[in-house]
């Protein structure tokens, strides 16, 4: 029986300082923050003897954080899949937000496995149904061509999506920070065994401040400086 573990990146450094954005040099690819680290390192502890065989993060760095601590408890190769990634709709991305180059994140996460292409392909600009099929996508292709145990690092979006996506659109699906969703596979379908779990985390995200619309305000920001 196949089991889909989908987890949330933790904490980021913008959600902790919210002036990171303001001189930041890509203001859309923040990494995690002091505790969000902390939380990765909770999220490979709890992990550990689940018996996974293949880890897949979005591009970003926050997940790809995340999929690094994971990664070295659990002694496996990180796959990069575009088709997780974030939502790219707008407000909150004007532009296609940019990330660190392959080259170069695979330098500072030498588990990153460089010969792996992506099974779907995000593009800027999506709606939030694009971005949902995007996901949806990308889950059914990952449980197709690998019949083991896998994991998937991403973001809040695309946890409810890929969830839905596999147990049914009613599933109320939660996506704190440095959660856990885990699916297994049964003959008719899967079902939904943890939903946002945040059991194995010391510091859980009613206790972390959360800029919801950081984003917003730092594009209004630049807007109004650039009008000046």
């Amino acid at each position: 029986m196949q089991t889909v573990w989908i987890a949330r990146h933790g904490n980021r450094q913008d959600f902790v300082d919210p002036k990171w954005m303001e001189t930041a040099e890509r203001p859309f690819d923040p990494g995690l923050s002091p505790d969000g680290i902390q939380q990765a390192k909770e999220l490979a502890d709890r992990l550990a003897g689940e018996n996974i065989a293949h880890i897949f993060s979005s591009p970003f760095l926050r997940t790809v954080q995340t999929s690094h601590y994971v990664a070295e408890v659990l002694d496996l190769p990180i796959r990069l899949e575009s088709g997780v990634g974030e939502i790219f709709n707008t407000p909150f991305f004007s532009v296609t937000p940019e990330i660190l180059p392959v080259e170069e994140i695979v330098r500072q996460f030498p588990r990153i496995d460089a010969s792996y292409s992506s099974r779907v392909m995000a593009r800027y600009p999506e709606t939030k149904q694009q971005a949902r099929e995007r996901s949806g996508q990308a889950v059914r292709r990952l449980t197709e061509d690998f019949a083991e145990n896998i994991l998937i690092v991403t973001h809040g979006s695309p946890v409810v999506n890929m969830t839905r996506e596999l147990v049914g659109d009613s599933a109320k699906v939660r996506s704190a920070l440095c959660s856990l969703v885990k699916l297994s596979r049964q003959e008719r379908g899967w079902l939904l065994e943890l939903n946002g779990d945040t059991s194995h985390l010391s510091q859980t995200e009613q206790k972390i401040q959360f800029h919801q619309f950081q984003q917003i305000k730092y594009l209004f920001r630049k807007f109004l400086r650039e009008k000046l």
